[in-house]
């Protein structure tokens, strides 16, 4: 194991230059080519970077996510972390800060990794809150092995804007408390592994239609109604002893003194709000640099780098321009400026690299902590378990709408069942869609293509009118197999019961037949508001 130096060694040893190479948290791209590893091996060397944030390869990060570059599946992904890891290491005069976004595990970014449960998904569980610790003590070992100290995590942000482009699924609710309470649980499981933490996206992206990534989303509520709502959550998590705060590239005029700018380079937001208001002394941690909300209004290179630093962002994460940066923030910087952030940035080296070694090499197993959340999250929206039990009694007629799933759902219920089932996947659809079924009861599985609402959850307007005439004229019980706020483009008042099982998961499916089947009650409470009467 590495180890790091005392601050108060680093103070004396390292030179103002290498500290301010110390704010900086460049990305990282786990399929690289080797020329892009070299050079940034160089850039590692030559500026004494802080830390990195990994991300799986160029066309899946941050900006070009939406785009149209293809992500190239690559099964050795996580074995090439680990790697990439021990080099860059290797490469660095002091320890490196390894960062990745791994919300609902590894599998945000790697494939062939533990995936558990989106954020919306344990929203819905009710007063068990040790599972959500130990989804963040399985992910915290997860990136325990692969050589990761920091995780951007948990989404402290409220979701209560259906049309959210980017946070929805990746959050808890609606509910203040709840958001609080999960995240905190989610933070505790991964803190007592060792494992650093972070609230994002600071002061809330939750209400808004504009993907920061794209755009500069503009929250126009009071100071007072956001204390009350989306600030919470951010204050719950600092006095229990969150490591650090992200901020969002979020125009908040209120928290800003009327000014139309974003929160990340905001002295108002940053200093004024999170330092002095809310206490929090941890590290601020920017959001991505090469995000449009920000980096498109600054065409001389350096001066974002600056003016983020200079609004309190300690480290500047996806920092593009490191050299044109770092030389404007020597130029401009007060040397206590910059020592400020650096202790605070080697604190939490201390931390991360102080812990103990306790693990192998062996990947969590996430099957049977899944199958526990499935089982407490699975939610009665509409109908009841009598309504499931009458409609069992008559023939069946199983349809299933997805795009390469596997029904898992059909097969399990088929085991001591005989169901008639017909598959209809999405891309066969014509315009008009098929005939309907002759059957009168209908047990319909809804697998969204997507889980963020862009293109109606990767439904066409085809399949919904389709799914909207079954609900119309047939006997239909529908299980929901993804984010709930496709039921907003769903006439669901006619449907017989509807059940949402959040996931597709196997594991997922498998619960949610159990139920169909009657072996056990829902429980789950859906996390956020649907308006399921305005269908398409």
């Amino acid at each position: 194991m590495q180890k790091v130096l005392s601050y108060h060694q680093a103070q004396g040893l390292l030179s103002t230059t290498e500290k301010v190479g110390q704010l900086f948290m460049p990305a990282a791209f786990i399929n690289d080519t080797e020329a892009e590893i070299a050079k940034l091996e160089l850039l590692i060397l030559n500026h004494h970077i802080g830390g990195l944030c990994f991300f799986h390869s160029r066309a899946s990060a941050a900006t070009n996510y939406e785009g149209k570059k293809k992500v190239v599946y690559n099964e050795k992904s996580f074995e090439t972390l680990k790697s990439l890891i021990r080099r860059y290491q290797k490469a660095a005069t002091y320890p490196l800060l390894i960062a990745i976004d791994a919300e609902w595990g590894l599998a945000m970014r790697i494939e062939n990794t533990p995936q558990y449960p989106y954020a919306i998904t344990l929203g819905a569980i009710r007063n068990d809150n040790d599972l959500i610790f130990q989804v963040g003590k399985n992910i915290a070992q997860d990136c325990k092995i692969a050589g990761i100290h920091l995780n951007f995590s948990p989404v402290a942000d409220i979701n209560n804007n259906p049309n959210n482009p980017v946070i929805g699924y990746r959050s808890f609710g609606e509910n203040r408390d709840s958001v609080a309470e999960k995240g905190i649980a989610l933070m505790k499981g991964m803190q007592s592994m060792g494992i650093l933490t972070s609230a994002k996206h600071f002061p809330g992206h939750g209400d808004t239609a504009t993907d920061s990534h794209l755009g500069l989303p503009v929250i126009e509520k009071s100071k007072s109604a956001l204390l009350a709502n989306e600030l919470f959550p951010f204050q719950k998590l600092i006095e229990a002893g969150v490591d650090s705060v992200m901020v969002g590239h979020l125009s908040v005029p209120s928290l800003t003194n009327g000014k139309n700018i974003a929160s990340s380079i905001s002295k108002d937001s940053i200093k004024g709000v999170l330092r002095n208001e809310m206490g929090f002394e941890g590290v601020v941690v920017s959001d991505a640099m090469n995000m449009h909300a920000i980096s498109k209004l600054y065409h001389k290179k350096g001066q974002l780098e600056w003016a983020a630093f200079d609004a309190g962002n300690d480290i500047l994460c996806f920092a593009e321009h490191v050299a044109e940066g770092a030389a404007t923030i020597l130029k401009n910087a007060h040397k206590s400026q910059i020592e400020d952030s650096f202790k605070r940035i080697w604190g939490l080296k201390e931390k991360a690299f102080g812990t103990a070694e306790k693990l192998g090499s062996q990947l969590t197993d996430p099957y049977n902590l899944n199958k526990r959340i499935a089982l407490k999250s699975l939610t009665l929206h509409q109908g009841t378990e009598e309504d499931i039990k009458t409609f069992r009694d008559h023939p069946v007629c199983g349809i299933q709408i997805s795009q390469d799933i596997d029904n898992q759902f059909f097969k399990s219920i088929n085991k001591n069942n005989t169901l008639k089932t017909l598959s209809i996947v999405k891309s066969v659809l014509g315009e008009a869609g098929p005939a309907l079924p002759k059957e009168e009861f209908i047990l319909l599985a809804l697998f969204p293509p997507q889980v963020k609402p862009v293109n109606n959850f990767g439904f066409s307007k085809d399949v919904l009118t389709y799914v909207n005439k079954l609900i119309h004229n047939k006997k239909v019980v529908l299980y929901l197999f993804g984010n709930p706020y496709v039921l907003n483009h769903i006439h669901t008042e006619k449907a017989h019961a509807v059940v949402i099982a959040y996931q597709n998961f196997k594991v997922f499916q498998e619960v949610a037949a159990d139920h169909f089947m009657g072996l056990f009650k829902a429980v789950g409470e859906l996390p956020i508001k649907l308006a399921p009467h305005e269908g398409l």
